[in-house]
């Protein structure tokens, strides 16, 4: 039904015009766009498809261009110099809070993404003690175990459903290294269950708090998780637990500050969001590129059998080159994030364009990182392009963005690294996969790229010294 309506908001025809219309003599041009459906604008050509519909406008319009999307007016970005004004910001013209505030705020509000400026900075100078060297070897001491145990239990074999175990791993992952080792099965089910449900919430297409829809099962999943997390912290502050909620209730920045309860549980909720959602693209579509190219697979299998290592530790991240070159191209072609918001505070230009105040934009790193203008056979899985020799990433700052850029960069990202490699460590000596010839892979959209049948690929167990 999607993919038909879709269909038809591109054959409605639609004429190119401008969204504003430059003050006078300010050497400004036009964003040029156009405005599709009634009402509806091109939102269900971009929800079918993302990728083929940014990809069109840019053909059409060029690296900045407008859209409309459900009675407003959205400005799509594409190409590293186009979002490079948008992260960087110079002239404080753009809101991360605004821009994502129609999309997750009701979820997710008040997390570190959903701030600006000031207030930004000073949440982010707190919230990054959590994330210093010494922190990220203390969270990995306690996953390697969950790993090892997990990984020991699957039950693999032909058409192992691989994205769907990935996404139970990162998601016991979160609720075990973020919140704690104090919950029961039944503690943990329920908080990964709210936690579910508030990011698939953020998803919807019809916005309403009505009987249980999507929309009305993720407020009930983010009350859940307040309420929880709440009822914890007295517990936590007196304690000195090493999980990051722990962590979270005792974080200080250089001049003292810390985080008061209502801050600890905003930003308890966005970062495992941030963490698991992300973390699980990565690792499935990591591990069907492995399957696609078994010579690649066994590059990585021998990488990690010359480590000596059954399991790793942060230290050991640098000594496996082979696995960090094809984690960057696959965050490069099927980027976990594909679109991030941001909304116009103030008149501004992108790249002498005119956008005016109170516009919705979206920055498209996903479609950037696969345009023939900066990447050489863009769609092709060639993960020495970011080798030393080649490096073709250094064509622009922000050619390979999958983490974003400027102020309001991830700040887990080498959390982010840490747990996919680990992962794919362990995976990569106990078993050995494949992709069937005929497997076509089937993608949904939701925070990015998302297989959409739970990615079935054969899977065995390798034999010791096979």
């Amino acid at each position: 039904m999607q993919s038909a309506l879709a269909a038809a908001s591109r054959a409605y025809p639609s004429k190119p015009s401008p969204l504003a219309e430059p003050p006078a003599d300010s050497g400004l041009r036009p964003v040029m766009g156009d405005q599709g459906l009634p009402f509806l604008g091109n939102t269900l050509e971009a929800l079918a498809d993302p990728l083929t519909s940014a990809m069109e406008r840019f053909e059409k319009y060029g690296p900045v261009s407008w859209s409309g999307s459900l009675n407003m007016n959205m400005v799509t970005l594409i190409g590293p110099e186009a979002i490079e004004a948008a992260w960087m910001n110079r002239s404080k013209a753009f809101s991360s809070e605004e821009g994502w505030e129609p999309m997750i705020g009701p979820f997710f509000r008040r997390g570190i993404m959903l701030m600006d400026f000031d207030e930004h900075m000073h949440h982010r100078r707190i919230l990054q003690q959590a994330f210093t060297r010494p922190r990220l070897n203390g969270y990995l001491d306690i996953m390697t175990p969950h790993i090892e145990k997990t990984l020991s239990n699957w039950q693999v074999g032909p058409g192992f459903p691989m994205y769907s175990h990935t996404k139970d791993l990162t998601l016991s992952l979160a609720t075990e290294v973020f919140v704690g080792a104090s919950l029961n099965e039944a503690q943990a089910h329920r908080l990964e269950s709210a936690f579910e449900a508030a990011v698939r919430g953020g998803q919807a297409l019809v916005r309403a708090d009505v009987r249980d829809w999507t929309w009305a099962r993720g407020l009930r999943g983010r009350e859940y998780l307040q309420k929880y997390f709440r009822s914890e912290i007295a517990a936590r502050r007196a304690g000195d637990g090493d999980d990051l909620f722990s962590v979270l209730c005792h974080s200080e920045d250089e001049d003292g500050n810390t985080f008061g309860d209502e801050d600890v549980v905003n930003h308890m909720i966005f970062v495992m969001m941030a963490a698991h959602d992300t973390s699980t693209i990565a690792l499935s579509m990591l591990t069907y590129f492995l399957g696609r190219y078994p010579e690649w697979q066994e590059r990585l299998r021998e990488e990690s059998i010359a480590l000596g290592k059954s399991t790793i530790g942060y230290d050991d991240l640098d000594a496996l080159p082979s696995l960090d070159l094809a984690f960057k191209e696959t965050l490069r072609i099927n980027a976990p994030v594909g679109m991030l918001f941001r909304k116009t505070i103030a008149d501004t230009d992108i790249l002498g364009h005119y956008v005016p105040k109170d516009t919705l934009v979206a920055i498209h790193p996903w479609a950037s990182m696969l345009r023939k203008e900066w990447w050489p056979d863009p769609t092709h899985w060639d993960p020495e392009r970011f080798s030393p020799e080649r490096r073709e990433d250094k064509v622009h700052r922000f050619a390979w963005s999958p983490f974003g850029g400027g102020a309001h960069k991830c700040i887990g990202l080498y959390f982010g690294g840490m747990e996919v490699k680990s992962i794919m460590h362990q995976m990569l000596q106990r078993f050995e996969w494949s992709v069937p010839a005929d497997y076509r892979l089937d993608l949904t959209y939701g925070t990015g790229p998302t297989p959409a049948d739970g990615l079935p690929i054969d899977v065995r167990h390798r034999r010791v010294g096979g």
